[in-house]
């Protein structure tokens, strides 16, 4: 396997801390390599110094003569004096790039719905996000270096890059480095991982699936490991093993050894007995949309825009939902309803008389009035101890000890808050938020700025979180990961997801595809539905009942397909007729499933 680049005795050191310090290591062709660790151990550091960005302050970094390097810098490195065709084709003739398989592959990808001859200036940060993407695809390089290039960009465009990355080069061509807190998205791409800690670098074998069993292995040979990182990596361990059908289908790692690691971990949330302290908390009632509906006026003075049509959902105590779509969609507003932060244009949103509701949001509002206040004075003021679990797990905990569960050292308590960094004051914020003790938490991308070892630590406290939890985020493995079950926006309509992310992105490959079929090249693909004629009165009735049907229908449908695929594994291997009856059976079940899918599709185009 030929050699692509080489580091070699790298030592690095800013004033206060030596970040490397003789480090040396390969990259090879074929390597398809995930940089993970804490924040601020280095990752990036690591990335800069084998891109040629940053020059280590010993050891050198070689690269073999005519290989071509791209890299994606966290930072917004784009020309606001350009188009965007300008930004991702340079100089290029039309019909050279268009004549470009690969160049067509990444326009259509990442750039759907962007006017292409307009300009970068005005965009939004994850439309410049896809455009710097963009241009580093549509270059032809033997070794890309991607530093969190799944910021700002949504479920389904994350799933297009992760395919775009598996098949751009064959098996034993090019080379691939990323860092990223995604872990979906290293499971699906990387086939090797290293750990940044303690100022060395530590590869494993395998994606992020891999990396966390050998890294409990480890953990369990070391005397010298705490016990809290240890337990951590075993429960995600559990959850890997355990959790959603897909992760588990297609196994990543040995499966003998990971069930032996496992054997005396119990489940990552007792669902009967979380659910039992929500009702005590909440009562039976929680939040009822009732046929709610919101419309915004149009700022051009035009007709309104129905953002949610009638929505019919009963948030039941416990509950654990993550809700997707696309930016614009209309998530915000659903949570808006929920909280009370919107009032519904039409229909009406029914309260338990004990809900109170607290959300995380994206900015950090609740930190402003303390951002000159070390950490220890801002814990001082809340409640002494904070109680979650019931029963024999019940637990108390001080803020102090809260803190150290996510992650705070002893020293940074006599930290001003404005001095935290980024994944500090987000996981402050959360603290402050649980101490209020809500029986209802709204979670709007909470992921951003933690690596996954913190990640890790936030999923673990809500495990034992007694209330219900309504989650956005383009964090494919932290929505499977901490909800039970997902919804999306749709056209305007909330959609239940018995099939989860995987079925979403099939039906947003759909609404693409319809939308593309009749001209639009807009990312709100439901728009392209407008020519169809309007259902009213009795007929928008009967597509109203038949939709709640075809929805029923899917669930029943999805709950046999993954019946049918487990009596599949349990059949006799050597019953070669019986296992093909049991597959056709499985075949049919999944064309119906389709074709109730696309049933559902027509008749919610009709009612847009």
């Amino acid at each position: 396997m030929a050699h692509l680049l080489g580091a070699e005795a790298l030592h690095l050191e800013f004033p206060t801390k030596v970040v490397f310090d003789g480090v040396s290591l390969g990259v090879d062709e074929g390597d398809r390599i995930g940089i993970v660790g804490r924040n601020g151990d280095g990752k990036s550091s690591l990335l800069a110094m084998l891109a040629g960005r940053l020059q280590p302050d010993a050891g050198r970094v070689t690269v073999r003569s005519g290989v071509r390097v791209g890299v994606l810098d966290q930072a917004d490195t784009l020309d606001d004096s350009l188009t965007i065709a300008q930004s991702v084709v340079g100089d290029r003739v039309e019909h050279e790039w268009a004549g470009d398989a690969r160049t067509r592959d990444v326009i259509a990808g990442l750039l759907h719905g962007l006017d292409w001859d307009g300009p970068v200036t005005g965009l939004s940060g994850g439309q410049r996000r896809r455009v710097a993407l963009a241009a580093l695809l549509a270059g032809d390089h033997d070794v890309i270096f991607l530093d969190e290039p799944t910021n700002h960009l949504d479920v389904e465009a994350i799933a297009w890059l992760a395919e775009h990355l598996k098949r751009r080069w064959s098996a034993n061509q090019g080379g691939l480095l990323v860092v990223t807190h995604d872990r979906w998205f290293l499971d699906e791409v990387c086939t090797r991982t290293w750990e940044v800690h303690d100022r060395i670098v530590e590869p494993f074998d395998g994606g992020y699936a891999a990396y966390i069993l050998q890294r409990v292995e480890r953990d369990r040979q070391s005397a010298v490991i705490e016990a809290r990182r240890q337990n951590l990596a075993r429960k995600e361990l559990a959850w890997l093993r355990r959790g959603a059908p897909a992760r588990t289908s297609k196994p990543k790692f040995r499966i003998d050894a990971a069930n032996e690691l496992i054997a005396d971990v119990p489940e990552i949330r007792d669902k009967t007995e979380l659910q039992s302290l929500a009702v005590s908390r909440l009562g039976k009632d929680v939040v009822d949309l009732l046929d709610a509906s919101v419309t915004y006026p149009s700022p051009g003075g035009g007709p309104d825009r129905e953002v949610l049509h009638p929505v019919e959902w009963r948030i039941a105590p416990g509950e654990r939902t993550g809700i997707l779509g696309v930016n614009g969609a209309g998530k915000s507003t659903l949570l808006g309803l929920v909280s009370g932060d919107v009032q519904p244009t039409s229909g009406r949103v029914k309260r338990g008389k004990t809900v109170q509701v607290a959300t995380l949001t994206q900015r950090l509002d609740e930190l402003e009035e303390h951002l000159d206040d070390p950490v220890r004075v801002v814990i001082a003021r809340l409640r002494t101890s904070y109680s979650f679990g019931s029963g024999s797990k019940a637990q108390d905990l001080t803020p102090g000890q809260l803190l150290e569960r996510m992650g705070f050292a002893s020293a940074q308590l006599s930290t001003p808050v404005k001095d935290l960094s980024g994944g500090q004051k987000r996981r402050l914020q959360l603290l402050l938020i649980l101490l209020e003790q809500p029986n209802v938490l709204i979670l709007d991308e909470p992921t951003n700025d933690l690596d996954t070892d913190m990640l890790a630590a936030m999923e673990d406290l809500l495990d034992t979180w007694p209330g219900t939890l309504l989650v956005v985020s383009h964090d494919r493995y932290f929505i499977e990961r901490v909800t039970d079950q997902q919804y999306a926006i749709l056209g305007g309509h909330l959609r239940h997801l018995p099939g989860g992310v995987d079925e979403y992105l099939r039906l947003r490959e759909r609404e693409r595809s319809a939308a593309d079929g009749k001209g639009s090249r807009t990312d709100a693909a439901p728009a392209a539905a407008s020519s169809s004629p309007a259902l009213s009165g009795a007929d928008l009735r009967a597509a109203q009942k038949e939709i709640t049907a075809l929805e029923r229908r899917l669930e029943k449908l999805e709950a046999q397909i993954t019946a049918a695929r487990t009596a599949l594994a349990e059949h006799d291997q050597s019953d070669y007729v019986g296992l093909g009856a049991e597959m056709t059976r499985i075949g049919e079940l999944e064309s119906e499933r389709d074709e109730v899918e696309l049933r559902w599709f027509e008749l919610t185009e009709q009612l847009d």
